[in-house]
């Protein structure tokens, strides 16, 4: 049976294994990333991917869960700055509907960071 921090870890990691080659892999996702206005895009693109598959799958194999969490919790905190912190200034409702999977991911990866025991590997 699974434990509802297992179910956590596997949705966590679904998501930012996915979004991670989604990044690589899909152009148009891709082009909308360069188009943040950030210095170095694609760099910081590869490495925000890079981040986003390799914490993914050490939290899907629940390896070193605390650390593993921290730059993804930094990755959602980036997200909802850049990408939806300007829409607060029109309305918070647009704000509040467009943050919300941004929000519930960064809410779950605190759960999962603070439920995490301290693992050696």
């Amino acid at each position: 049976m699974y434990t509802s921090l297992a179910i956590i870890r596997y949705l966590i990691a679904y998501v930012f294994i996915t979004s991670g080659l989604m990044k690589l892999l899909n152009e148009e996702l891709g082009n909308y990333f360069i188009s943040l206005g950030l210095p170095f895009p694609v760099i910081l693109m590869y490495i925000v991917a890079a981040l986003e598959v390799v914490c993914g799958v050490l939290i899907l194999m629940n390896r070193v869960i605390k650390l593993a969490t921290i730059p993804l919790i930094g990755i959602m905190l980036g997200a909802l700055l850049v990408t939806k912190m300007p829409i607060l200034h029109s309305s918070i409702i647009s704000f509040a509907f467009n943050a919300r999977l941004d929000i519930i991911m960064l809410v779950l990866l605190i759960t999962l960071y603070s439920r995490a025991t301290k693992q050696p590997y």
